[in-house]
């Protein structure tokens, strides 16, 4: 990136590119030192063809998919929906072949999007989130978090009632898919999730998100027990085969880990915590945060998690300017139904202490935020909506930057892929 010097007022100014949505917004700062970059690690060591093929040859443990393959009569395949980074369409003929060359055809495999409780997509969509080759040659559904399109098989010991896709439950090969990331609410992302929350019902997915009220989870570490309810699922549903893999924000393929799940899981997790997490060595008075584009902002749902991250890396009092297009707004029509309706914030925290609302949870989340820094929101939100939600519309996203960087003293950092770049456990 270049630096220019202006005379007159003896700065530098910095431009600098923030992903948003498909594209990139180009924002100047006006300051005596460079900003500060705040960035995870996203380079790949190989190609993703060889990456895929590694992976499935030397699994971490277990059988190989095609041996798993042999002898079973009906596959199933969960892949994650289109707001997570996962690459389901470079990795998914690879396992239709292991599944082939295991005696199940292709008549005999479905691929279910595991959406937990977020919008279903259109045959478009599909066919782009799994790619034309897939899409053409098996039959690929949505989930319904419907009680009716689920199986109850049992409840975890703390409370959790397992209803499960009958899709997923009546497969004798269930195979998940996902990527690996640090997780606020269960610690980690990948591994079982791809099963719970993904393919369950909205009343199981509501109780084990419930259990944060209880419990907490620290960042990338799965031991904790919202994380465990969610693995004594396996027990009612066991998960046969996972493929996991770690992405960067355009989706490129970084590493990928096959075989049993928790194993397979945990070695996978040692790489990404490795790649996403970075040391809270300094806070400051501005951070500028881009999610890293689409589709980490193609909802406010999912950009709350960059406000999350850049929070750890700003001072108290300190102010968060976010880049997150929205085009879909709020994203979840409970969580917009409860900003848009119900008559102030305190209201809201106090119905949510009472009883917890999946969905309406994120409204806690952003409380957390908006109580320590003042957070300044750049997307395509109206006004009206962003204000609502508790943050400072920006239109003019220049004029705003210019204006509270205005004095030689800030300290300013920039997290370009902020969805990505964790703070790391102390």
């Amino acid at each position: 990136m270049r630096t220019f010097h202006t005379a007159a007022r003896g700065k530098k100014v910095h431009p600098i590119l923030f992903p948003y949505g498909n594209g990139h917004v180009e924002v100047t700062i006006d300051c005596p030192n460079s900003p500060t970059i705040i960035d995870y690690h996203s380079e790949a060591d190989g190609s993703a063809e060889g990456i895929i093929e590694e992976a499935l040859r030397h699994p971490v443990a277990g059988k190989p998919l095609h041996e798993l393959a042999a002898g079973r009569s009906r596959a199933v395949i969960l892949v994650s929906d289109g707001t997570r980074l996962c690459p389901s369409r470079l990795f998914l003929p690879a396992l239709l072949g292991a599944l082939n060359r295991g005696g199940i055809a292709d008549d005999r495999i479905r691929i279910v999007v595991a959406l937990g409780m977020h919008r279903k997509h259109t045959d478009a969509e599909l066919k782009r989130l799994v790619g034309e080759e897939a899409f053409e040659r098996v039959a690929v559904v949505n989930h319904s978090a419907l009680s009716e399109d689920c199986v109850a098989v049992g409840t975890t010991s703390l409370g959790t009632p397992i209803e499960i896709n009958r899709l997923v439950v009546e497969a004798d090969l269930l195979i998940a898919t996902g990527n690996i990331e640090p997780h606020r609410l269960v610690g980690v992302s990948g591994g079982v999730k791809a099963l719970i929350p993904g393919t369950a019902s909205h009343r199981c997915i509501e109780a084990n998100h419930a259990l944060s009220g209880r419990y907490k989870a620290a960042l990338g570490d799965p031991d904790n027990p919202i994380h465990r309810d969610l693995e004594e699922a396996l027990a009612f549903v066991p998960i046969h085969f996972l493929f996991n893999v770690i992405a960067n924000h355009r989706q490129e393929l970084l590493e990928a880990y096959s075989g049993e799940l928790i194993p397979t899981h945990r070695r996978g997790l040692e790489a990404a915590r490795k790649r996403f997490f970075v040391p809270v060595s300094s806070q400051y008075d501005i951070i500028l945060a881009s999610t890293g584009g689409s589709p980490k902002d193609l909802q406010l749902y999912q950009a709350i998690k960059t406000m999350q991250n850049a929070s750890a890396f700003t001072k108290p009092g300190g102010s968060i300017v976010l880049l997150a297009r929205c085009e879909e707004l709020f994203g979840n029509g409970i969580f917009q139904y409860w900003v848009e309706t119900i008559r102030d914030r305190p209201t809201m925290l106090r119905k949510l202490k009472e009883q917890f609302v999946l969905g309406a949870h994120k409204v806690a989340q952003i409380e957390q935020i908006v109580s320590k820094h003042t957070v300044y929101l750049y997307s395509d939100m109206p006004d009206a909506l962003t204000e609502l939600a508790g943050f400072i519309p920006v239109r003019d996203l220049q004029q705003l930057v210019s204006s509270v960087i205005n004095n030689e003293d800030c300290e300013v950092a920039m997290m370009p892929h902020g969805a990505l770049t964790f703070p790391a456990p102390e």
